[in-house]
């Protein structure tokens, strides 16, 4: 396929690219290339469907037409599987917005840049829809019963089946047939977007550009909104979530009138049909193609369905029932809000902060200790006057640390291995876990990670959690609790 991407580059610019990378993917079973000469980038893709390749290259071209930020595409192969399209760079707004996905909480920079990106979301649905021709779509038309039960079916076989919860298959398939009627009453000649998330919008030079949405067709504006807004991964706080819908409904008033009490109620109810379609793709991206990144999203998206069923509970009683079941199995407790109270596992986990000059932690509870991560690689703030008297639980030194872009990565791994290595002791019932972080002096780097880590699975896990800053003699303790 290189080759193929190397031949059309060389038709469109003259000359063969002098470098040729490939870029990672996530879900897509497209292959990407960046390829370059001299001054000129562009990205290649090589497609496994001509039919797709050509619905996002018409869909770009129309809505460049609109003036929405889309990449150009500069060039299609004969056979429609390669095409070359505009280099938007490599950052995502997923990537952009890591820092508050980790902590919690997100900066007025990272706010401002979502608000802005979903503020453009009606532009695409109601503009992009103005002389579209819908029968050029991929998959399908429109968002109708066929493919409301595609997906509804998807989330059954492949991933409520894998669950290994008991379920009444005749009771479910009824709520899916009331669940189908419900969404179908909102019917809406807008494009909806499919797949409108933060991995599908670039940021360049701070402007938002939209890719991947050659899965589109006609329907509701909803879909696309609980799509943003409730992204498992982004975990974003209930008031954020209030303001970026508020921000929503503004700009699309702009183009219709919009009762925001009607919005929120149809809303919720395509919040939680949007995560059952998520959960059958992780199921599959993640269980059958062995896709981790998937995997460790599904905990997310668990705990948004437990939340979003009561939006459908007097429709589609049975169904609800099982999502809060669901939410409620041990692999896929906790990262959000647990709907039927605290679970409480019986495991302890300890944190510590501390210094490799006075020694690694010991460990008391007599099973040999646990995880130690050395964060000495990372840049010393104790280096600048201004942060010396100053630790990692201070917020300069947080800012120092994340504007140097080495924590947030190092803290990905860490959240990766800590989080499968809690939900194996919570199946296996083990009681003690320990994780230590230790830098030169065990007053910045190592108290600023100690404390990432104890935050993060205290929003994930019903579990107790101590935090012991050695070197600085404090210590917290975070209790099993009802999430809210």
């Amino acid at each position: 396929m290189e080759k193929e991407l190397e031949t059309l580059f060389r038709d469109y610019t003259g000359k063969l690219p002098e470098k040729v990378g490939q870029l990672t993917s996530s879900g897509s079973n497209r292959t990407y290339f960046r390829l370059s000469s001299g001054g000129f980038s562009c990205v290649g893709v090589a497609g496994t469907v001509a039919e797709e390749n050509r619905a996002f290259c018409d869909l770009a071209s129309h809505f460049a037409s609109k003036g929405i930020n889309v990449p150009e595409v500069y060039t299609v192969s004969p056979d429609g599987m390669f095409y070359l399209q505009e280099d938007l760079g490599n950052e995502t707004l997923f990537d952009r917005i890591s820092a508050g996905r980790h902590a919690g909480t997100y900066s007025e920079e990272e706010t401002a840049l979502l608000k802005k990106t979903i503020s453009r979301l009606p532009e695409i649905q109601v503009k992009g829809a103005e002389g579209w021709d819908f029968s050029r779509c991929f998959h399908s038309t429109s968002f109708n019963r066929r493919s409301v039960m595609f997906d509804l079916n998807y989330f059954k076989y492949c991933f409520l089946k894998t669950s290994g919860l008991e379920f009444n298959e005749e009771r479910l398939e009824d709520d899916f047939d009331r669940l189908a009627g419900l969404l179908l009453e909102y019917d809406d000649n807008a494009f909806m977007y499919r797949d409108f998330q933060s991995r599908n919008v670039m940021i360049m030079d701070g402007e938002p550009y939209f890719i991947d949405f050659q899965g589109g067709r006609r329907g509701p504006v909803y879909y696309d909104v609980a799509s943003f807004v409730w992204q498992a991964r982004s975990a974003f706080p209930p008031q954020l979530k209030e303001e970026l819908v508020s921000e929503y409904v503004s700009a699309l008033r702009k183009y219709r009138d919009t009762d925001m009490e009607e919005f929120l109620k149809r809303l919720h109810i395509f919040v939680f049909f949007r995560t059952l379609q998520v959960l059958g793709a992780y199921g599959f991206r993640g269980c059958f193609e062995k896709k981790r990144h998937f995997l460790e999203s599904i905990p997310y998206a668990v705990a948004n369905l437990g939340e979003a069923a009561a939006a459908v509970q007097s429709h589609c009683p049975y169904l609800a029932e099982l999502s809060l079941k669901l939410s409620g199995l041990p692999g896929f407790r906790g990262s959000s809000m647990d709907t039927e109270g605290p679970r409480h596992s019986g495991l302890r986990v300890r944190i510590f902060s501390f210094s490799y000059r006075k020694g690694i932690p010991e460990d008391t509870a007599g099973n040999g200790g646990g995880y130690v991560f050395d964060c000495r690689a990372m840049h010393n703030p104790g280096k600048y006057e201004q942060y010396r008297n100053l630790t990692g639980m201070d917020k300069p030194v947080k800012d120092f640390l994340e504007s140097r872009g080495e924590v947030v990565p190092f803290l990905e791994n860490v959240y990766a291995l800590a989080d499968a290595h809690v939900e194996k002791y919570m199946e296996r019932g083990f009681t003690d876990l320990m994780f230590s972080f230790g830098c030169t002096g065990g007053q910045h780097r190592s108290v600023y990670c100690a404390g990432a880590l104890a935050a993060h699975l205290h929003s994930k896990y019903s579990i107790e959690i101590t935090l012991v800053h050695r070197e600085q003699g404090v210590e917290k303790i975070y209790r099993c609790q009802e999430k809210q």
